[in-house]
């Protein structure tokens, strides 16, 4: 089990094909189990691993919480594929060896105290707030113009890299190829969000990482629901 090594092109892409369906590494929300992959990479994916550089970019969003994050950090080789051999050594279980890689020490654990009682407020405020929370729900949608860079962008990838992006509150719809002139197309994309969870902000942020494709982004209509 695991990813192998994340600092190698195979790793990363072992990591891309795991992220094809899922937002997260765990669950449907970020956790430790996010943060200890992610920190396990010492560079960004490159814009052909789409699933792997959205999940990447939704994760340092969340840099300066992590570590009030849910769940408990497990060893790497702990998380990904079944069929991929853990080669991080993580599995490890000789307790002299653990001694002899402990960076953290005893500070580490009065931390994760404190962290778990964060986690569990957190959890609380975020259950009473569920529970106020009125049936109506406030959607609004949207027609999103992604430009590329020039008449030889992969278009088709493209639109893969714009889909990929997930999020609670985001569905992605139709889509249309608009000539623009000089042989350029740019993307013209339809969404539903849910105005509480997702905003533009959020989507230009996230489509406009694809560097690689992406020139920028324009929202041409908005309208609620």
């Amino acid at each position: 089990m695991g990813f192998g090594d994340l600092k190698s092109p195979t790793g990363l892409e072992v990591l891309n094909d795991y992220l094809a369906d899922k937002s997260y590494i765990e669950g449907y929300v970020p956790s430790q189990a996010d943060v200890a992959v992610f920190e396990a990479m010492s560079d960004p994916p490159p814009a052909n691993l789409c699933h792997a550089l959205r999940w990447y970019n939704r994760i340092k969003s969340y840099e300066k919480e992590k570590i009030s994050l849910p769940g408990v950090k497990k060893a790497l080789g702990k998380y990904g594929p079944a069929d991929v051999e853990d080669t991080t050594g993580s599995g490890a279980t000789d307790s002299k060896d653990d001694d002899d890689i402990d960076l953290f020490g005893s500070d580490y654990e009065e931390e994760s105290e404190e962290a778990k009682r964060l986690r569990e407020e957190r959890l609380a405020q975020y259950e009473s707030k569920k529970a106020k929370k009125p049936a109506l729900v406030a959607k609004s949608s949207i027609l999103l113009d992604v430009k590329p860079w020039d008449d030889e962008t992969d278009m088709a990838k493209l639109e893969e890299c714009v889909r990929s992006i997930q999020a609670d509150g985001l569905v992605w719809g139709s889509s249309k190829l608009v000539p623009v002139g000089y042989g350029i197309k740019k993307l013209q994309i339809q969404c539903v969000v849910e105005d509480d969870k997702v905003g533009t902000d959020m989507l230009e942020e996230q489509i406009t990482a694809f560097e690689d494709y992406v020139q920028s982004m324009d929202v041409t209509a908005f309208n609620k629901i």
